[in-house]
């Protein structure tokens, strides 16, 4: 079984981070959401409470398969300034596990410079935070380990996507039947 973490922190766009987790878990993935806020506890962007499943100073980031970052602000912000973010991004990127991030989110992988040469998307106006990558217009953009999304509007895509690359196209297949997801 594939495992994911989320970072999560005060801020984020509730939706981006909850849908993405309720279909990897559909999915069979096992889903760990990290606060990195100090508390158990994060508050969204529309102040929707989450209690987390651990707190980052307690989680164990060294086995799963994937780390993901919802968007959102000033949770974006947050996860830029976090160097625990920043640490488990890159150690996941250098070892070819999957990154994934949404919305405002890639801004943090194009800042760590792991968007260089690639094909990326990010909530429209934040182009110029991919550094060095290709901007794309798309709801979500799978290049080698990472994906990235566009915006809330693309949280059922972006977590098919994330499912296809851990678990297989028919697991993703499955996942989309099983929500009527038509798109």
């Amino acid at each position: 079984m594939s495992k994911a973490i989320f970072f999560f922190a005060d801020g984020l766009e509730e939706c981006e981070g909850l849908i993405a987790v309720d279909l990897l878990r559909r999915a069979g993935i096992e889903v760990q959401t990290v606060s990195i806020s100090g508390a158990a506890q994060v508050t969204g962007a529309h102040n929707i409470a989450i209690r987390c499943d651990a707190m980052a100073e307690s989680a164990d980031l060294s086995d799963a398969d994937a780390v993901i970052l919802p968007g959102g602000m000033p949770g974006t912000t947050h996860l830029a300034e976090s160097e625990l973010v920043r640490r488990t991004v890159l150690d996941y990127a250098a070892r070819g596990k999957i990154v994934a991030a949404i919305c405002a989110a890639p801004s943090v992988l194009g800042k760590l410079g792991l968007l260089q040469g690639r094909r990326a998307t990010v909530y429209p106006g934040f182009e110029d935070a991919l550094t060095g990558a290709s901007a794309v217009d798309a709801e979500t953009v799978v290049d080698g380990n990472i994906i990235t999304a566009c915006a809330l509007g693309a949280a059922i895509p972006f977590a098919l996507a994330v499912i296809a690359k851990l678990e297989g196209d028919a697991c993703a297949a499955r996942v989309r039947s099983e929500i009527v997801y038509r798109h």
